[in-house]
């Protein structure tokens, strides 16, 4: 991140335009939007097969469990993973450059 220095970030707008905020920003989206992405298609996939491929669902891979069993745990599997592998990269790569933009905001000692 730039450093803004003696620049007082006195308002929200100030902080809108700053360029630490808009690369904060410009980061989070591309780590979230293609993530999210990427879920809502494997949980379409999921509905779509359970709405018109019942003989593939209902699939048994092993007594009592389908293939449709599999597919909605790996539904939870999923969301754990993601919420695990953001909360990583997050303490990596955004929560650095946010608390030293907050210290800038507010005026506190880094």
């Amino acid at each position: 991140m730039s450093d803004i220095g003696d620049r007082d970030l006195t308002t929200y707008r100030d902080v809108q335009l700053s360029p630490d905020f808009s690369e904060l920003r410009r980061r989070f989206r591309r780590f979230v939007f293609p993530m999210t992405a990427l879920f809502l298609v494997w949980y379409f996939v999921y509905v779509l097969l359970a709405a018109y491929a019942h003989d593939f669902m209902s699939h048994k891979v092993g007594g009592n469990i389908t293939v449709a069993l599999l597919f909605g745990l790996g539904q939870f599997v999923s969301t754990f993973a993601i919420t695990m592998i953001y909360v990583r990269w997050a303490d990596r790569r955004i929560d650095p450059d946010a608390e030293k933009l907050r210290h800038q905001i507010e005026g506190a000692p880094q």
